[in-house]
């Protein structure tokens, strides 16, 4: 493993895991593949554009062609696959572009690992694909999966898809399926970063339903070493969840976030839920502390960190705020009925 192609690493955890690979393996050249679409962020790799291991191809995993031709170019002997779209509210408005690039393109990407004889595909994937968990329960790797979102649906078919390939062909492949992520440059649209940045323009945060759906928010850097340890020590063949194993309500994200922002409890607006909105996620982790990975971060400490990157990064976020993000931002909340304000009404 000396050359990776990164797909989606102009995206939030991508780029995360583009800077900490350059940081760590100073023999690995790393190519990014990225069709920047809203989520993908030149911005997002300015910090090593320039850097001499690095390079970074304009493309889509859907196109065969192009995917074949950069891992030839390159010598690419790994690919990591971020690629994908990712948020459950898009899914809900525009499924068609969830069912491309998350299975078509995954297929693109496993047809070339196998055709060209490549090292190793790594998939991302995550927790959404186990759907909603009840209380008292974690997900483990072998559990059947329920996805109950367009989003999360088209990832567990990549999923399989992925799995299928190391049945089928022997495929040398492996999968992480991660908590929700935080941290640097993550689109305005998820919620910690919406949030953060409504708070600091004094605007309202729009709070799902009652709030109480749970959620194990895991920093994006932790997430990055997890999938490292994967590919270089995991099993073939096998899924990996990654976590921090402890889940908090998303009503104590938000107050984590205003406290640490020195904000009112009044800019919490509860809104009507999403369609199919899970109520809780979780996870046993046990599997990948196996082989020797534990969080750095619990949620609390994760979301005000992720918090204070985004009060001290304004020219990163206000750019993308100003743009395209009005006019998505209005589908999805302008015309959601609110059900009460405050956050101690609830």
């Amino acid at each position: 493993m000396r050359t990776l192609l990164i797909t989606g690493g102009a995206g939030f955890i991508g780029a995360n895991f583009v800077h900490y690979m350059l940081n760590k393996y100073p023999e690995y050249t790393l190519v990014v593949y990225d069709k920047l679409t809203y989520a993908g962020n030149i911005n997002n790799l300015k910090d090593v554009w320039d850097h001499p291991r690095f390079a970074f191809v304009k493309g889509d995993i859907c196109d065969r062609d192009t995917v074949e031709r950069t891992v030839r170019e390159y010598g690419v002997d790994t690919i990591v696959n971020f690629a994908a779209e990712t948020h459950v509210d898009r899914s809900i408005l525009e499924p068609d572009a969830f069912i491309r690039t998350n299975v078509y393109g995954t297929y693109v990407l496993l047809e070339v690992t196998k055709d060209l004889g490549l090292e190793r595909f790594h998939q991302v994937s995550t927790d959404e694909v186990y759907g909603d968990i009840p209380k008292g329960y974690r997900s483990r790797e072998e559990d059947p999966l329920r996805p109950r979102s367009p989003y999360s649906a088209a990832k567990a078919s990549g999923d399989l898809l992925t799995l299928s390939y190391y049945t089928t062909y022997g495929l040398p492949v492996t999968i992480t399926r991660a908590s929700n992520n935080v941290g640097p440059y993550q689109h305005l649209e998820k919620v910690v970063p919406l949030f953060t940045t409504n708070a600091l323009e004094d605007k309202p945060l729009p709070v799902y339903g009652d709030g109480r759906q749970m959620r194990d928010y895991m920093w994006v850097m932790d997430h990055c070493e997890a999938i490292d340890l994967v590919l270089h020590q995991g099993q073939l063949g096998e899924v990996y969840n990654v976590g921090t194993g402890h889940e908090i309500e998303n009503l104590r994200m938000v107050e984590i976030l205003l406290d640490t922002l020195g904000k009112p409890r009044s800019l919490v607006h509860f809104v009507e839920d999403r369609p199919g909105h899970d109520r809780r996620y979780a996870m046993d982790i046990s599997k990948i502390r196996a082989l020797g990975w534990e969080p750095r971060h619990m949620p609390e400490e994760a979301v005000a960190k992720a918090v204070r990157w985004y009060v001290e990064n304004p020219w990163w976020w206000r750019p993308i705020k100003e743009g395209e993000f009005q006019d998505y931002y209005r589908r999805v909340y302008g015309s959601r009925k609110v059900l009460r304000r405050g956050l101690d009404a609830n």
